[in-house]
């Protein structure tokens, strides 16, 4: 019993409940698509683990390291949908290639950076490659899939993420310690550009066609002529834009811990860089399988009723703000690091709920430009701000201070969920017409 959703229906494609193509190729596509977002992550994350030696080496403020993780989120912000927008009409797969080559290259120009103004300009064109990956993935991984399987797929993709975050951070720091900062770029510059192949190799545009359906099937100018009168419909409810806004908003709290808890346990737990590396990438990991738990809790709520997929993302967002809050108000020991374990989990379990709801909302013909404006949201209202204004906070306040009011975001996040909710069900009766009455929410009916 699959979802609702807007998307059209395709000639010759197999049903939503089933697999549009050989199901040992979509799960091939997945794991090399999700070897790429570990990589992009890497290559994004592996800076954090370098903060204190780059801090030292070139005498940087908290704020100018800040920006240089931040700027990442912002190209990516900025670029995501006019990139997306591209690789919808020009090609998906060859879009991705392109993009891994660049910002492997650009990490490779990190590892040679002299000055933090070179360093700056090679984390821009990192940003700049990494723009339309996650949307472009997501939207490639998703329509090979059974739809029934969008919040759990999109949760496991999207942690991708952490994990690349933690392989970032432990292994840069590893190498940044044994062989200097610049060896921690060059490894993961070299292991984006080996994926990058391999991806151009073994996946190919033509070989995700649903099976049954013509190869020029979707390339026609009247598909073409149809995108534009598609591409309003990404901001047509309430419920879509709220689901926007909260994903963003929440992603403004994992986004910031994962960048400044290597210099955390640096500065207040006295560990050297590898070993504050790892033991951020250990909570790093655990906001990833936050993630992929948050969108299995998603698909098996939501069955019968689609709404509870709200609950799911409501519940996060509040017990994140709760857990953090009294996280970095405990002492160091712990019980701190053990309430800090339960607040991570929740804090981005937001991501596999709110993918789906917009997946839900919008038009399967652009769903790689759906995606860029939910990673445009959570770029610009969480990830890029994140990391750069508990810099700014930290010279000012100190980090310890700075982190105790990140969680507070979360209170706008939850706010946006609730409206989202609220307006769900009617949301989706207009745009794709009643929904049966057994997928209703009995509180749901009235409205």
């Amino acid at each position: 019993m699959g979802f609702h959703t807007t998307a059209d229906s395709v000639p010759g494609a197999t049903a939503p409940s089933g697999w549009p193509v050989s199901r040992r190729y979509a799960w091939v596509v997945f794991a090399l698509s999700f070897g790429l977002l570990l990589s992009d992550y890497m290559s994004r994350q592996v800076l954090n683990a370098v903060f204190p030696m780059l801090k030292a080496e070139w005498l940087l403020s908290d704020a100018r390291l800040g920006s240089l993780s931040g700027i990442v989120a912002l190209m990516v912000g900025l670029l995501t949908f006019p990139l997306s927008l591209v690789a919808d009409r020009w090609g998906r797969v060859r879009s991705l290639v392109i993009a891994a080559t660049m910002w492997s290259l650009a990490t490779l120009g990190c590892a040679v950076a002299a000055t933090y103004g070179q360093m700056f300009l090679g984390r821009l064109l990192v940003g700049i490659g990494e723009a339309a990956y996650g949307s472009v993935g997501i939207a490639v991984v998703l329509s090979i899939f059974p739809v029934a399987m969008r919040a759990t797929l999109s949760g496991a993709f999207i942690a991708g993420g952490a994990f690349g975050s933690v392989l970032g951070v432990a292994i840069g720091g590893a190498v940044a310690q044994q062989f200097g900062w610049r060896w921690a770029f060059g490894v993961m510059g070299v292991f984006g550009l080996v994926l990058a192949l391999i991806y151009a190799v073994v996946v190919k545009e033509r070989k995700l066609k649903p099976q049954g359906q013509s190869d020029d099937a979707g390339d026609s100018s009247g598909s073409r002529g149809r995108l534009k009168s598609l591409l309003p419909r990404l901001f047509s409810s309430v419920s879509v834009v709220s689901a926007y806004i909260g994903s963003g908003l929440q992603l403004f709290v994992a986004g910031s811990l994962i960048a400044w808890l290597p210099s955390y346990f640096n500065r207040y737990y006295d560990m050297p860089p590898a070993k504050a590396g790892a033991t951020a990438g250990l909570f790093a990991l655990v906001i990833g399988v936050g993630m992929i738990l948050g969108g299995i809790a998603s698909d098996r709520l939501s069955r019968r009723f689609p709404v509870r997929k709200w609950a799911v993302a409501i519940s996060c967002s509040m017990g994140s703000l709760i857990l953090l809050m009294l996280t970095f108000r405990l002492p160091s020991g712990p019980a701190q690091l053990l309430v800090l374990a339960l607040g991570a989990l929740l804090c981005a379990g937001t991501a596999g709920p709110g993918a789906a709801m917009v997946a839900n909302l919008t038009p399967a013909a652009v769903a790689a430009t759906a995606f860029a404006t939910l990673t445009l949201a959570q770029s610009l209202l969480g990830l890029a701000p994140g990391p750069a204004v508990t810099g700014v906070l930290a010279d000012r306040l100190g980090l310890l201070r700075a982190l105790q009011l990140v969680p507070l975001v979360a209170v706008g996040a939850t706010v946006a969920f609730l409206v989202g909710r609220r307006w769900y069900e009617r949301d989706l009766r207009r745009l794709t017409g009643p929904a049966p009455a057994e997928h209703k929410e009995p509180s749901e009916v009235s409205t």
